[in-house]
């Protein structure tokens, strides 16, 4: 039995036999779904029919369900599209393989779970899948599914050499996803490498698009440099933290000292530290859709369950407290906010905040505070670190100077803890155990941090009228509400806009393929709401963070767009 097709060209076989599309297997799958408590959302199904990522056990089992279709036939082997076993089969072997990862059979019994019957889709590997089906060559069948279970090359190649295993992703990257590149920059990365010239607007890195790091900043990394070469406290260096602890206090965070502070590869890598050591498998955290993807993704790999909670458009993207306090339950084990927002740029008043930590007080949570663009906040705002109205609560503060020193590169990021560090006394140790494991964040850029929070800060000219930033914020803002049936809340921080299509209007169904649409006609690289977990196809982001002219002719090409599209 041999594999003679991808997952991705067999769904889209049979969906064209059909005449289905995503949104129809997504509906078709949905009562399986429910039934095995499998996730298959409508990025993750876009993700399989294009090819992008390879369907786990479950998922492959619950698509063979709704498409009825015999399981090894979907992964791509050579045999019968239909299964002969029924469906009922079907359903009990993979209740079977629910039970037997517990331990516990329908009965409430214990389980041998060595053992598996003659229907069992025995960890979905296909040629066991294949037994029950009708072949004109039972020996080779036989001899196929031993070559495919083996964990041994074969031995009997008519060519004389050992057929290599597959090497698979790990199944917990299953339902992680990082659609900020994803599938719509990997063709916008085709479409460049066969030369056309794409307009960037996705991706929130500041360096290709003019904007320089402060110039006393890279002269202080060149003089560390030679100073710079050995690993330093798992830490970070002391002139590092100590500057971030005064930072904390100038933002009013209570209990800080120098132990309380970490610092980063980005804010990237200690967001995924912070995750490892809290989740257990089940474990719950509040997080805002739309989001930044890593939260999602991250805690997702820990074993955790991310639960979204709504951010209201119409109350200028400000947390939905009661859809917060309903989605808490007795699994909840903290709270995340990303203030300023990415990606809609909403900055969070003092009222909102309070209630957040009110909500996380009455339920003994700890809140995670994402603060990475606090520095870039515009109309005379005020960023409000949320740590400081909490102090009796367990809160970590992550910052750093990607964004507002235009230094993405140089990856320095930092995390405070603050608040009641008493009760979080086992979790700090966990923390410390993975921060000691990876050693040590980038030494050269810890070393220009004193430098970076200390004194005048150049980003002040870009966010005030007159400056880039702003100047391009007022364009954007102003472009978009001016295209037919686009809308868009006016950001008040950071460099992201969030803007609603009408999908009524345009007929949307699927907001990657928009973006895709647009990305080969106009040669303008977005990315779509999905990217973000948020749940409809009416939305995408755009940075604008490239100069006027770019902006210009890239909302030209979205009103040419939309004057036509439909899908």
């Amino acid at each position: 039995m041999n594999k003679t097709e991808s997952v991705a060209a067999r769904l889209k076989y049979i969906m064209n036999q059909r005449g289905l599309k995503q949104v129809d297997v997504l509906n078709l799958a949905r009562p399986y779904c429910e039934k095995y408590n499998v996730k298959l959302a409508k990025n993750y199904l876009s993700q399989y029919c294009s090819g992008k990522n390879e369907p786990g056990k479950d998922i492959l089992n619950v698509l063979s369900l709704a498409l009825d279709v015999n399981p090894a036939w979907l992964q791509g082997f050579d045999v019968p599209q239909e299964f002969s076993v029924t469906k009922n089969s079907k359903e009990k072997s993979i209740s079977k393989n629910h039970c037997s990862q517990t331990g516990d059979d329908n009965s409430g019994k214990k389980t041998d779970t060595t053992q598996a019957s003659a229907t069992d889709f025995k960890n979905n590997n296909s040629a066991d899948i294949c037994k029950n089906n009708k072949t004109s060559d039972n020996n080779t069948n036989n001899n196929s599914r031993n070559n495919f279970n083996s964990d041994k090359p074969s031995d009997n190649s008519e060519k004389g050499y050992a057929k290599m295993k597959t090497l698979k992703k790990s199944s917990k990257l299953d339902n992680v996803l990082y659609d900020v590149r994803g599938p719509v920059l990997d063709e916008a990365n085709r479409m460049e490498a066969e030369g056309s010239k794409i307009l960037k607007l996705n991706i929130g890195n500041p360096a290709p698009f003019g904007f320089e790091a402060p110039e006393e900043v890279l002269i202080d990394m060149r003089h560390e440099l030679e100073y710079s070469q050995g690993y330093s406290d798992s830490k970070g260096i002391y002139t590092a933290r100590k500057a971030i602890m005064q930072y904390a206090q100038l933002k009013n965070i209570p209990n800080v000292t120098i132990n309380d502070i970490y610092t980063g590869n980005g804010v990237s890598e200690l967001i995924n530290l912070c995750m490892q050591a809290l989740l257990n498998n089940g474990d719950e955290i509040l997080i805002p859709s739309p989001d930044y993807p890593l939260w999602t993704a991250t805690a997702t790999l820990a074993g955790g369950k991310a639960v979204h909670y709504i951010c209201d458009e119409q109350s200028e993207w400000y947390p939905d407290i009661e859809d917060m306090r309903n989605k808490i339950t007795d699994k909840t084990k903290a709270i995340v906010i990303i203030n300023p927002n990415n990606p809609t740029g909403a900055l969070y008043p003092k009222e909102i905040l309070e209630q957040i930590v009110e909500l996380a007080r009455e339920h003994q949570l700890m809140i995670f505070s994402d603060e990475i663009y606090d520095r870039l906040v515009m109309d005379g705002e005020k960023h409000i670190s949320i740590a400081s109205l909490a102090p009796d609560l367990f809160c970590i503060t992550f910052s750093g100077l990607s964004k507002s020193h235009m230094i993405a590169g140089f990856r320095i990021g930092w995390m405070v803890l603050s608040g009641r560090k008493d009760i979080a006394k086992d979790y700090i140790e966990g923390l410390n155990m993975l921060s000691n494991m990876r050693l040590c964040s980038n030494v050269p850029a810890q070393s220009i941090v004193q430098t970076a929070l200390g004194g005048y800060q150049s980003v002040e000219t870009y966010i005030q009228p007159g400056g880039r930033i702003f100047e391009q914020r007022d364009f954007i803002y102003k472009a978009l509400n001016d295209i037919p049936g686009v809308s868009a809340v006016k950001p008040k921080a950071a460099f992201y806009i969030f803007p609603k299509l009408d999908i009524k209007k345009f007929n949307i169904l699927n907001d990657e393929k928009f973006a895709i649409d647009f990305l080969r006609e106009k040669k303008v690289l977005i990315v779509p709401g999905s990217g973000f977990n948020w749940e409809s196809p009416d939305h995408f982001r755009v940075v604008y963070l490239p100069q006027l002219s770019v902006l210009e002719k890239s909302m030209e090409g979205l009103k040419d767009f939309l004057s036509h599209y439909r899908q």
